[in-house]
């Protein structure tokens, strides 16, 4: 009795403060009823929850894409290792994780994008923008800000193996892009038009790639130039090109403008660069070659292009020559038509 009398005591206490003074047992009544409209309310509104929610938010999830920063070896790894706050001390254990996280990602539905994760680089991006670097929060913007400009690789549940290979060409395109571009950025201005060099070389380069696919004709065409410098390693590049019987020709853009880049630096180059194609059409290999001069491409001869193909660029040692594969002079490359040639922009 006590019990009732004092929770009754306590609950007109609270319906006086709100409600005004009044008889106690009287206001327990309608407090009940306010309770019983509450909880039913509440229920009612719980049962009657729009079905889907969690479904809603899964679709959502599975349209929201994810990057994901790879180590690409086991250097990288280790300067991470550095920072307490990285979880990992073994780099094997690392990938293999990283692997069932690619894995898992991609079953839920979701589009995953692995980028490149450079610790150095991290290290400058956090000094820069004053972020504390052995913090998940700060690795994880990074991530985020280095997918739109450095080099990433789409998942498609390829083996991670082939994902780090991938991951490593984007690399060192993207590499040889930007020392290229520096090249051409370093030119100046051109003296006949007065707009930037790069320009000039770079239309000049697109329209000798475009002359050469012509004279090759259908099938599918892989490109390989090469360019010395004086600042290091040999700028690299390569580019599919597949002609159709009526002309039509299917690339990859990002190919052919890294192509076309290291081509156009050549034009500019006192160093003559090279450049390599080989056909396969109707289950026959053809290879032809071009040195790379300021006034346009020169084919070089059977045997140059023998030499060129069949000596290992890292020894200088003969390498035997490929069963199958013919290899033929550079195809002569008659100029372009007057309409069809570079205009100044």
């Amino acid at each position: 009795m006590s019990r009732t009398s004092s929770a009754g005591v306590r609950t007109g206490s609270a319906s006086a403060t709100a409600f005004g003074a009044g008889n106690h047992t009287a206001d327990r009544r309608p407090d009940r009823t306010r309770a019983r409209k509450r909880t039913r309310k509440t229920s009612y509104t719980a049962r009657n929850r729009p079905p889907g929610r969690t479904a809603y938010r899964r679709a959502l999830r599975r349209e929201a894409p994810t990057v994901v920063g790879l180590l690409l070896d086991d250097h990288d790894f280790t300067a991470m290792t550095g920072y307490p706050s990285f979880p990992f001390r073994d780099y094997g254990l690392y990938l293999h994780h990283l692997d069932g996280l690619l894995r898992s990602l991609h079953a839920q539905g979701t589009s995953v994008t692995v980028t490149l994760f450079d610790p150095d680089q991290y290290a400058d991006h956090c000094a820069d923008t004053r972020r504390p670097p052995d913090t998940p929060v700060s690795r994880t913007r990074y991530t985020a800000e280095i997918s739109t400009t450095g080099p990433t690789v789409r998942y498609t549940r390829q083996p991670l193996a082939l994902l780090r290979t991938q991951l490593a060409h984007e690399a060192a395109r993207r590499a040889t892009w930007d020392r290229a571009g520096d090249i051409l950025a370093a030119a100046g201005q051109c003296p006949e038009c007065e707009e930037p060099v790069a320009h000039c070389a770079f239309d000049l380069a697109s329209h000798t790639l475009l002359r050469i696919v012509e004279a090759a004709g259908p099938g599918s065409h892989h490109f390989v130039c090469s360019l010395p410098t004086a600042d290091g390693d040999p700028l690299l590049a390569t580019a599919r090109i597949t002609a159709d019987p009526d002309g039509e020709l299917h690339l990859t853009d990002t190919e052919a403008l890294v192509l076309c880049t290291v081509m156009a630096a050549a034009r500019i180059s006192a160093r003559p660069g090279g450049l390599v194609l080989r056909t396969t059409d109707k289950g026959t290999d053809t290879v032809h070659g071009w040195s790379l001069h300021p006034e346009g491409p020169r084919p070089l001869t059977e045997a140059e292009v023998f030499n060129a193909y069949c000596t290992d660029p890292d020894t200088g040692d003969p390498v035997p020559p490929e069963a199958g594969v013919r290899y033929r002079a550079g195809l002569p490359l008659p100029p372009p038509p007057p309409g069809d040639m570079p205009r100044p922009r």
